[in-house]
């Protein structure tokens, strides 16, 4: 168990989990399901001789946020490499992450094949400094925006696709455009007095604003989805003449 741990750190340092063979984690004493069992009976299971880990592991995530998809809150653990293929690993700390019930059910059990499918390990790949979360406006009536991934240029283009993929799996354009829906139909009246007050510089007072707020939402979390939002309505020229009306 201790070689398994130390090769999956080795491993998950240098995003290289895509390079372990399950069988070499299978353990000759027992059973894959027995293991499985060792987690949810001895781990999972409340009043369980391991139930302080599993709590502590779950308190580990910054304000209970989710670090897979960073908007919901946390109500378990997820295994990065399943415990079903990789039994050695089923009550390993670095291989439990706390995670929010959604993110849980979209990864499955599947393991990587290449570097480039391995999602991010909220342990070892520290890339929330560096922002990558961008957002454009959809001139819709009501305005909407959708998310994507914008690289910063130091990126090579093996953690851009794992980013991408992390996005995918976890469908997290798509959580962070049903977010925003309701944060831009909170500011249209707001907004629709700035521009009114001042007609002749309407148009700058809204993006003065929305400037504000994306600069005050990327202070708090460099890649918060309300940071890419307002930073994509002040960009447009279209939201900010206007777009913002129903």
């Amino acid at each position: 168990m201790v070689d398994a741990d130390s090769e999956y750190t080795a491993a998950a340092s240098g995003a290289g989990l895509h390079t372990l063979e399950a069988e070499d984690f299978e353990l000759a004493e027992v059973t894959n399901d027995e293991m499985v069992a060792v987690y949810k009976s001895r781990m999972a299971k409340k009043g369980a001789s391991g139930r302080g880990i599993y709590d502590e592991l779950i308190l580990s995530a910054p304000g209970g946020c989710c670090p897979l998809c960073g908007q919901r809150n946390v109500s378990t653990l997820d295994h990065h490499l399943p415990k079903k293929l990789f039994p050695a690993l089923a009550v390993a700390p670095l291989n439990l992450v706390p995670a929010c019930a959604d993110c849980n059910k979209l990864k499955l059990d599947a393991a990587p094949s290449s570097r480039e499918q391995e999602t991010l390990h909220p342990y070892f790949d520290t890339i929330s400094d560096d922002p990558w979360l961008a957002a454009t406006v959809v001139e819709t009536k009501p305005a909407a925006v959708q998310f994507f991934v914008d690289p910063p240029a130091h990126w090579d283009a093996s953690l851009t696709e794992r980013v991408k993929r992390h996005c995918v799996l976890f469908q997290l354009p798509k959580l962070y455009a049903a977010q925003a829906a309701p944060e831009i139909s909170g500011i249209a009246y707001h907004l629709t007095n700035l521009y009114s007050a001042a007609p002749a510089q309407g148009a700058v007072k809204v993006r003065a604003f929305l400037v504000d707020q994306a600069e005050s939402r990327r202070h708090a979390r460099v890649n918060s989805w309300q940071g890419a939002m307002y930073q994509a309505l002040a960009d447009s020229t279209w939201y900010c003449d206007g777009g913002f009306t129903i």
